[in-house]
């Protein structure tokens, strides 16, 4: 299967959760932080917020490599059959004040409650360009999915 048939699948699952869990690197080691998100139409981009303060701001200025988990489980045994994960690699960056407003539309109406916190100097939006997805269903399924450029 292709990126394009799992289109579908993967839009269900990052439209229906909030928060994912994102992963970086630092000097200190690796570092998981809950973050919510948004994610664009084409799943070529996740986008969140974190103020610069932070160890996933400073972890990513050392290193841009980041993974990114989002999961739909119930925690209940059913996950072993039911649940879908999908882990999103790349490439972060800082989104340029320049191009903030555009993507901070979409961040905004997933987010209402968040907007004083992404409107706030020391907040960055941020944007992971998503090079492959790792899909892991029926607890053993699992997909590599690369993004065509």
């Amino acid at each position: 299967m292709t990126f394009k048939d799992w289109i579908p699948t993967l839009q269900d699952l990052l439209a229906s959760q909030p928060l994912g869990v994102l992963s970086t690197h630092g000097r200190a080691g690796p570092h998981a932080s809950l973050v919510a998100f948004a994610a664009s139409e084409d799943l070529r981009k996740i986008l969140f917020a974190t103020p610069r303060t932070t160890r996933k701001f400073t972890n990513l200025m050392w290193s841009v490599r980041a993974a990114f988990l989002v999961d739909n489980r119930s925690n209940t045994p059913a996950d072993f059959h039911n649940a879908t994960a999908a882990t999103a690699t790349g490439a972060v960056e800082e989104i340029p004040h320049h191009e903030k407003e555009a993507f901070l539309g979409p961040y905004i109406l997933r987010h209402p409650h968040l907007v004083d916190f992404v409107h706030a100097p020391t907040c960055a939006l941020m944007r992971l360009r998503v090079e492959s997805y790792s899909v892991v269903r029926r607890f053993q399924e699992v997909v590599e999915i690369q993004v065509p450029r």
